[in-house]
Protein backbone atom coordinates (compact mmCIF):
# COMPACT_ATOMS: atom_id res chain seq x y z
CA UNK A 1 0.00 0.00 0.00
CA UNK A 2 1.43 3.29 -1.16
CA UNK A 3 0.11 6.56 0.27
CA UNK A 4 1.07 10.13 -1.30
CA UNK A 5 0.57 12.82 1.26
CA UNK A 6 0.33 16.38 1.30
CA UNK A 7 0.35 18.62 3.99
CA UNK A 8 -0.13 15.71 6.35
CA UNK A 9 0.75 16.24 9.84
CA UNK A 10 -0.82 12.96 11.31
CA UNK A 11 0.65 9.71 11.59
CA UNK A 12 0.81 8.51 7.98
CA UNK A 13 1.18 4.65 9.53
CA UNK A 14 -2.28 4.52 11.46
CA UNK A 15 -3.23 5.66 7.76
CA UNK A 16 -1.54 2.75 5.47
CA UNK A 17 -2.86 0.18 8.43
CA UNK A 18 -6.36 1.87 7.59
CA UNK A 19 -6.07 1.57 4.20
CA UNK A 20 -4.86 -1.85 4.30
CA UNK A 21 -7.56 -3.41 6.99
CA UNK A 22 -10.39 -1.30 4.64
CA UNK A 23 -9.07 -3.70 1.72
CA UNK A 24 -8.79 -6.43 3.77
CA UNK A 25 -12.20 -6.15 5.06
CA UNK A 26 -13.83 -5.40 1.87
CA UNK A 27 -12.36 -8.76 0.11
CA UNK A 28 -10.46 -5.88 -1.94
CA UNK A 29 -6.83 -6.93 -1.14
CA UNK A 30 -4.47 -7.16 -3.80
CA UNK A 31 -0.71 -5.61 -4.38
CA UNK A 32 0.98 -2.53 -5.02
CA UNK A 33 -2.35 0.05 -4.45
CA UNK A 34 -1.88 3.85 -3.68
CA UNK A 35 -3.75 6.67 -2.73
CA UNK A 36 -3.61 10.07 -2.36
CA UNK A 37 -4.69 12.22 0.89
CA UNK A 38 -4.31 15.75 1.18
CA UNK A 39 -5.66 17.76 4.11
CA UNK A 40 -6.90 21.21 3.29
CA UNK A 41 -8.44 24.15 4.78
CA UNK A 42 -12.24 24.58 5.45
CA UNK A 43 -11.67 27.24 2.86
CA UNK A 44 -10.14 25.00 0.42
CA UNK A 45 -12.78 21.65 1.00
CA UNK A 46 -15.81 24.32 0.58
CA UNK A 47 -14.50 25.33 -3.05
CA UNK A 48 -13.98 21.51 -3.76
CA UNK A 49 -17.18 21.00 -2.63
CA UNK A 50 -19.03 23.04 -4.86
CA UNK A 51 -16.88 22.68 -7.70
CA UNK A 52 -17.39 18.98 -7.28
CA UNK A 53 -20.89 18.54 -6.38
CA UNK A 54 -22.14 21.77 -6.52
CA UNK A 55 -22.63 22.11 -2.81
CA UNK A 56 -21.44 25.20 -1.63
CA UNK A 57 -20.68 24.49 2.28
CA UNK A 58 -17.88 23.01 4.44
CA UNK A 59 -17.64 19.51 4.62
CA UNK A 60 -15.29 16.97 6.70
CA UNK A 61 -14.22 14.97 3.69
CA UNK A 62 -14.32 14.48 0.09
CA UNK A 63 -12.90 11.20 -1.81
CA UNK A 64 -12.00 11.26 -5.83
CA UNK A 65 -12.42 8.02 -7.02
CA UNK A 66 -10.29 7.14 -10.42
CA UNK A 67 -11.94 3.59 -10.92
CA UNK A 68 -15.59 2.87 -11.43
CA UNK A 69 -15.97 0.31 -8.67
CA UNK A 70 -19.52 -0.74 -7.28
CA UNK A 71 -18.86 -2.47 -3.88
CA UNK A 72 -21.68 -4.75 -4.78
CA UNK A 73 -20.60 -6.07 -7.72
CA UNK A 74 -16.91 -5.43 -8.35
CA UNK A 75 -13.58 -5.78 -6.77
CA UNK A 76 -10.36 -4.33 -7.65
CA UNK A 77 -9.15 -7.62 -8.93
CA UNK A 78 -11.31 -6.77 -11.30
CA UNK A 79 -9.46 -3.49 -12.59
CA UNK A 80 -6.01 -5.38 -12.89
CA UNK A 81 -5.86 -3.64 -16.54
CA UNK A 82 -6.01 -0.19 -14.85
CA UNK A 83 -2.48 -0.78 -13.46
CA UNK A 84 0.43 1.63 -14.58
CA UNK A 85 3.41 0.69 -16.28
CA UNK A 86 5.45 0.63 -12.83
CA UNK A 87 1.99 -2.11 -11.86
CA UNK A 88 0.33 0.31 -9.45
CA UNK A 89 -3.12 0.60 -8.94
CA UNK A 90 -4.30 3.82 -8.19
CA UNK A 91 -7.65 4.14 -6.35
CA UNK A 92 -7.86 7.96 -6.39
CA UNK A 93 -7.47 10.74 -4.09
CA UNK A 94 -9.05 11.65 -0.28
CA UNK A 95 -9.23 15.41 0.86
CA UNK A 96 -10.01 15.96 4.32
CA UNK A 97 -10.63 19.14 5.91
CA UNK A 98 -8.80 19.02 9.72
CA UNK A 99 -10.45 21.78 11.29
CA UNK A 100 -13.78 20.24 10.63
CA UNK A 101 -12.50 17.28 11.45
CA UNK A 102 -12.00 18.88 14.95
CA UNK A 103 -15.03 20.55 15.16
CA UNK A 104 -16.86 16.97 14.79
CA UNK A 105 -14.55 15.52 16.88
CA UNK A 106 -15.64 18.20 19.64
CA UNK A 107 -19.32 17.53 18.75
CA UNK A 108 -19.23 14.22 19.11
CA UNK A 109 -17.47 14.08 22.51
CA UNK A 110 -14.15 11.69 21.08
CA UNK A 111 -10.75 12.30 20.07
CA UNK A 112 -9.38 13.98 16.90
CA UNK A 113 -7.27 10.32 16.30
CA UNK A 114 -10.98 8.71 16.12
CA UNK A 115 -12.63 11.78 13.97
CA UNK A 116 -9.63 11.36 11.54
CA UNK A 117 -9.33 7.83 11.76
CA UNK A 118 -12.89 7.25 10.76
CA UNK A 119 -12.76 10.45 7.71
CA UNK A 120 -9.76 7.95 6.05
CA UNK A 121 -11.82 4.91 6.45
CA UNK A 122 -15.28 6.33 5.12
CA UNK A 123 -12.60 8.15 2.19
CA UNK A 124 -11.09 4.82 1.21
CA UNK A 125 -14.70 3.08 1.26
CA UNK A 126 -15.88 5.60 -0.76
CA UNK A 127 -12.99 4.88 -3.36
CA UNK A 128 -14.19 1.15 -3.15
CA UNK A 129 -17.21 2.26 -4.10
CA UNK A 130 -19.24 2.16 -1.04
CA UNK A 131 -21.93 5.00 -0.50
CA UNK A 132 -24.40 6.33 1.59
CA UNK A 133 -27.52 7.63 -0.24
CA UNK A 134 -29.60 4.62 0.19
CA UNK A 135 -30.04 3.73 3.52
CA UNK A 136 -29.12 0.41 3.01
CA UNK A 137 -25.94 1.53 1.59
CA UNK A 138 -25.67 3.80 4.25
CA UNK A 139 -25.87 1.25 6.90
CA UNK A 140 -22.90 -0.86 5.42
CA UNK A 141 -21.20 1.24 4.72
CA UNK A 142 -21.19 2.54 8.77
CA UNK A 143 -21.56 -0.83 9.89
CA UNK A 144 -18.10 -1.39 7.64
CA UNK A 145 -16.17 1.52 8.95
CA UNK A 146 -17.16 0.92 12.55
CA UNK A 147 -15.54 -2.80 12.31
CA UNK A 148 -12.59 -1.69 10.91
CA UNK A 149 -11.98 0.74 13.42
CA UNK A 150 -12.50 -1.73 16.97
CA UNK A 151 -10.18 -3.83 14.93
CA UNK A 152 -7.61 -1.02 16.30
CA UNK A 153 -9.60 -0.24 19.36
CA UNK A 154 -10.83 3.23 17.72
CA UNK A 155 -13.99 3.89 19.51
CA UNK A 156 -16.57 6.62 19.79
CA UNK A 157 -16.09 8.73 23.09
CA UNK A 158 -12.67 9.89 24.83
Amino acid sequence: MKIYCKKVGLNKHLFKKLFSATLKQTNNLVENVAVGITFVSAEEIKKLNHEHRNVDKVTDVLSFPMLEIDYKTTKLKDFEDERSPDGELYLGDIVLCKDKAKEQAKEFGHSLKREISFLVVHGMLHLLGYDHIEKEDERVMMTTAEEILANFKIKRGK
